[in-house]
């Protein structure tokens, strides 16, 4: 899991002056009333945080070593947030911030914890080994919607056992 914490703060680090060097506007801006606007991209990255933090720490928790989580509805969560009307640059802070925690608990995750499974609202199940590296895989994939130019280095195929 060392490679992937690295790989999340390299990805942090790497985004965040691009992002902050997004005007306001041009963050608020939608081609298509149906899609989302940068600032309801970064809002969804942050909910993503918000929810893997949660099944990151409930999952190391769980007592029989799975865990059945709840679902959540991303565009209700980005609605009622109204992202849109949200300063860009303390969303790009928040977002720092919540994926900062994110590689903290990755990186002080018990080895042993790695296989327990989780479940969303009775999916199929996924193993931590699997949803941490995917997580980082989850949050480049919109970062490269927010920055299509940007060098994201990509696929933990390969790390899912670092």
């Amino acid at each position: 899991m060392k490679k992937i914490v690295r790989h999340l703060i390299e990805t942090i680090e790497s985004v965040k002056p691009l992002l902050l060097a997004i005007s306001d506007e041009a963050a608020a801006f939608k081609s298509n009333p149906a899609k989302w606007s940068k600032k309801e991209i970064i809002g969804h990255l942050i909910d993503s945080a918000c929810n893997n933090q949660q099944k990151f720490v409930r999952t190391l928790l769980a007592e029989n070593g799975h865990l059945d989580f709840v679902g959540y509805k991303q565009n209700d969560w980005i609605a009622v947030q109204n992202y849109q009307q949200a300063d860009w640059a303390k969303l790009i802070q928040t977002w720092e911030g919540y994926n900062f925690q994110i590689a903290h608990v990755i990186s002080q995750a018990d080895e042993a914890k790695l296989l327990n499974t989780i479940s969303i609202e009775g999916s199929e199940s996924f193993t931590l080994a699997f949803i941490m590296p995917d997580y980082v895989e989850h949050l480049k994939h919109h970062l490269k919607a927010v920055l299509p130019d940007a060098d994201l280095k990509s696929n933990f195929s390969n790390v899912y056992n670092a």
